[in-house]
């Protein structure tokens, strides 16, 4: 029998709700069958933990007496400069973000210690960070400098806002080349002796409602240790792309952006991290609960790691070339098991995203929504699915004349700009 969200909180509020992880539903939907488990559970929660890249935070910080302008100015916390283009106080610091006077890579491999992932990490367990700014000075904001030690507490507005985070299904990186190379999914070594992958397979939110049906902008959802929304798509957002017969993508397809208030979030789901080689990031925490509307919906939540699979690319030339290429498709059971085997070679495998953090994270959520403190959302709109035919396009580059200025694009080249 159908279920709607509307019943499905109805059972929450009253505490007769049938919450399970998306780890448990495996056991259930084998003991009882799809129907049965359909009949009985409402919910399925899910999780992941691990590094996400597009993500970034925007402060309010009030106003200084007198005033200053940073919109336009130059801002940084603990060194790590923020996007200052907007209004007088407001800002935007990226988790990839680095001081000035990091290296990067100019001593190979750079360590990349400390950048902006790390500052939100500082904020949210409750440190004082330094905020340093030079302003140009107006005639309503005659200020130009500032130093001032601020922490979330003193903020008017901090909000997490990432634009891209919980891939629906990614790589796995091999290094077929003759030296080590460092990569954003880790060192890989040479002549593929191990190999790299950042899924949770089984309990990853997206490979448990690979159609999106009850996904959407609007969703209640733990993030980073407190609650957030799903925004809508995220970027790169790829729904268009090869199927199992189960409705799993094969490969990379969709993404979440996602926000929520860093003032209730914790420090241990949103962790600052660092690629040797490559740059810093932060690692995020998110769980997101599935209502089981029919037995469709179940069936999906049933997904094991063997049922799950990924495409190994070359990080070493197919990828930096982006040279559309798999070497071999293997499942998140072969994954997790340590060992890959590709072109008859056994790979040791590891992952990036935290198996032990996703199910933290998924029996986490169970728990708010068995105490009735956390209810589920109707979304207010959909994201679009397989069915849309959206793809990720690449950009073409189109070459800039010699002392040719943005404003004289030729009208042919117009599109798009």
């Amino acid at each position: 029998m159908a279920k709607t969200i509307q019943q499905i909180n109805e059972k929450i509020k009253s505490g007769q709700a049938v919450v399970c992880t998306a780890e448990e539903i495996i056991g259930i939907a084998r003991e009882k069958g799809h129907a049965r488990a359909a009949a009985e559970v409402d919910v399925v929660t899910t999780g992941t933990f691990a590094p996400m890249c597009s993500s970034a935070a925007y402060f309010n910080v009030g106003h200084s007496k007198p005033r200053i302008k940073l919109g336009g100015g130059r801002v940084t916390l603990n060194d790590v400069p923020v996007y200052t283009g907007l209004a007088a106080v407001d800002f935007l610091l990226g988790a990839t973000a680095l001081p000035d006077e990091d290296p990067r890579n100019r001593i190979y491999p750079g360590k990349f210690l400390y950048g902006g992932g790390h500052v939100i990490e500082e904020l949210v367990g409750g440190k004082a960070v330094q905020l340093v700014a030079q302003a140009y000075g107006t005639d309503c904001y005659p200020r130009r400098k500032l130093e001032t030690w601020i922490s979330l507490e003193d903020m008017n507005e901090a909000m997490l806002f990432n634009i891209r985070n919980c891939y629906q299904n990614y790589n796995v990186a091999v290094n077929t080349s003759d030296r080590t190379i460092h990569t954003y999914m880790g060192v890989l070594q040479p002549k593929m002796r191990n190999a790299g992958y950042c899924s949770a397979g089984q309990l990853s939110p997206l490979l448990n409602d690979p159609h999106y049906r009850t996904i959407g902008m609007g969703t209640r959802i733990f993030l980073g240790g407190g609650i957030g929304y799903v925004v809508g798509s995220g970027t790169q957002h790829s729904p268009a792309v090869p199927r199992l017969e189960n409705g799993v993508p094969r490969s990379g397809a969709g993404t979440l952006a996602v926000t929520g208030e860093l003032k209730q979030m914790q420090p241990r789901w949103l962790r600052g991290a660092s690629f040797l080689g490559y740059g810093a990031t932060m690692a995020v925490g998110i769980g997101i609960p599935i209502p089981i509307l029919d037995e469709e919906m179940l069936r999906c939540t049933a997904v094991t790691d063997a049922d799950l699979v990924a495409q190994v690319v070359d990080y070493s030339s197919d990828y930096p070339e982006r040279v559309a290429n798999s070497l071999a498709e293997v499942s998140y059971a072969e994954l997790k098991s340590g060992t890959i085997t590709v072109n008859g070679k056994n790979i040791r495998t590891a992952g990036l995203s935290s198996y032990a953090r996703a199910r933290e994270i998924a029996g986490t959520l169970k728990a708010w929504i068995q105490q009735g403190s956390f209810l589920l959302s109707e979304p207010v709109a959909p994201i679009a699915d397989q069915d849309s035919g959206l793809v990720c396009k690449p950009l073409v580059e189109k070459p800039i004349a010699n002392h040719q200025r943005f404003n004289q694009v030729p009208v042919h080249l117009a599109g798009g700009r």
